[in-house]
Formats: structure tokens, sequence, C-alpha cells
């Protein structure tokens, strides 16, 4: 079996965790490192919460590494509304093992992708910083980027009436990597919350005799009830979770080969991704877009990854 190198850029988060959990388990990945970024919450909040899920799944050789603390431009803004205080309220965790890397976030994709012999995907799953900063940093590495899968956009929004909190939370850096030309697919709201965990589902996860599965079940039920407040969900969208589960069954996803280009300027609609689904802009495709999920054959592959556990 060949395996497929990866770069997990995130921001713990209860997505981002299930994203890390299900990469964990997957042969078929090779997780070189895993850096942060501030958005969910704080950036030392989610670098804490980064060291604590490998704890759980046992990756105490993957290097974890603190990134950006602010976005490029604009003023931060974090999600307690929605991932608790902590970033990832739910279940008690231990205090990590280890700390994280003295080295930036953004150094680290980039000595990562360069000592690589084989090429890299990138899985950002928080606001881009760290990854436009690699980018900015040292373009060359493009050359050993095979792809990005990312988390992030929509046809519509879910931190203002048109944007995603990802996108929205430093559009400068989403700009960056969408104008790259490094092949990228993005897991927008429109696939994202067909993803949702149900009760069925956290039943189905707490059936699951592990301390692994039960962790997951503590985030899911908070998550849910996040959502239940702000949204009215009967579910909680795992959102970020799709990079990875697109990676390992793509024969899941259906996409399309759009262009996507990012709203910086707009008083009313910063952050905004414009999703020509139509092709009616002329621009060129620039990403693949994720459009409908087999979600009962999602919710499979991510069940029999948690009873590896």
């Amino acid at each position: 079996m060949t395996t497929k190198k990866i770069i997990m850029d995130c921001d713990p988060g209860h997505d981002d965790a299930l994203a890390i959990i299900l990469a964990a388990a997957q042969p078929s990945l090779n997780i070189l490192g895993i850096t942060t970024v501030s958005g969910n919450a704080e950036i030392e909040k989610t670098t804490l919460n980064a060291l604590k899920i490998c704890d759980l799944v046992s990756l105490h050789d993957v290097v974890v590494s603190k990134g950006a603390s602010e976005p490029l431009v604009r003023l931060r803004e974090n999600a307690p509304g929605i991932h608790g205080d902590s970033g990832l309220d739910g279940p008690v965790f231990p205090e990590p093992s280890r700390s994280w890397s003295d080295e930036h976030g953004s150094d680290t994709i980039i000595r990562l992708v360069k000592s690589s012999k084989d090429p890299v995907t990138i899985l950002p799953t928080g606001p881009l910083t760290n990854v436009a900063l690699a980018l900015t940093k040292a373009p060359e590495i493009k050359d050993n980027i095979e792809e990005i899968v990312l988390m992030g956009g929509g046809t519509f929004g879910n931190w203002t009436p048109t944007a995603e909190f990802n996108i929205w939370a430093d559009p400068e850096a989403a700009k960056k990597v969408f104008d790259s030309g490094i092949p990228t697919t993005v897991m927008g709201l429109d696939i994202t919350h067909q993803a949702l965990a149900t009760k069925e589902v956290i039943d189905q996860v707490n059936e699951i005799d592990n301390e692994v599965a039960k962790i997951v079940g503590e985030l899911l039920v908070f998550f849910a009830s996040t959502y239940k407040e702000m949204f009215d969900f009967d579910g909680a969208p795992v959102h970020d979770v799709l990079t990875v589960a697109y990676l390992v069954a793509p024969e899941l996803f259906t996409m399309k080969d759009v262009n996507i280009a990012v709203e910086t300027k707009g008083e009313f609609t910063a952050g905004t991704t414009l999703i020509d689904l139509h092709g009616v802009s002329g621009r060129e495709v620039n990403a693949k877009f994720g459009l409908e999920l087999d979600t009962e054959g999602f919710w499979q592959l991510m069940i029999e990854a948690l009873k590896k556990y």
C-alpha cells in the first residue's frame, strides 16, 4: 500500500480533533506534522488541544508546532460560542505529555515539504494563515505540494450571512492560497453540513468500548448542543473530518471543478468565497468543490476507524 504524506494545519476545535483521530487510524496516511493556528480558540489553546489529541491517539512522535496567533492583516476573532472556552469543551483531558516545538508552524510546513522525497498533501482545517505564510516565505515549496485539501468557504456563510468562519478569519491568507496555482480541494459548508453527528450517530459512537470513542462521544454531545443553541441544528456538522475522509475514500464525494475567488474588500462580504458553479465568471478553474456526500458511507468510515482504537 502506498502511503500519502500529509501535514495537518488546524485550530482544534472539536471537528479538527476528529480529523486527527480519523487520520491517525489510517494506514494509508503518514502524518508528517501538525501545525496550529488561531481560529476556533486562541493559539495557545488550539496548540494545547492538538497535543492532547496526539496523546489520546498515541501520535507521540509527530511534531506539533504552534503557528500564527493573528491573521495576516486583520484583528483576531475566535469562536468560544461554538467550541467553548478551551476550544475543546466537553471531555476532561489530562495535561499533555509534552510541549510544542520551538519552530513556528509556517516554518515547520516549509521544512517538512522541502525534506520530503515524495509530494506532500496539506490539510488546513482552520484559517489559512500558516499556509499563506509558508508560501510567502518559500514559494518554491509549491513544487513539492501534491494538493491542498481544506475546509472552508461555501456558497453561504456561518459567521456572516455570506462568509464561513475559516475564510472570514483571514481572507487575505485564503486569497493567497486560492491564487497559488496549487491543486486545491475544498470542503465547504455545502457538503460539511451533510455530515451531521445526530443522536443516532452519537449512540453508535457510545456503543464502542474504548477510550478514544468515549472522548469522541463527549466531544460530539457538547458540539451538538452548541449547534442546537446557535443554529437550531439537530446534530453537529463535523466539518473538518471531511478533508481526511476525502483522502481515504474519495468515492464518498461528488465534486465539481470550479473557480473560487475570495472577497477581501467588501464592507459586508469580506471572507466570502465566490464559487463559480456555472462558469459565469470566465475565470480559470482553480479548485475542486464538494457538492454531495455519501453520508451513510462517511459515518461507516468514522465508526470503523474508532473501533480500531
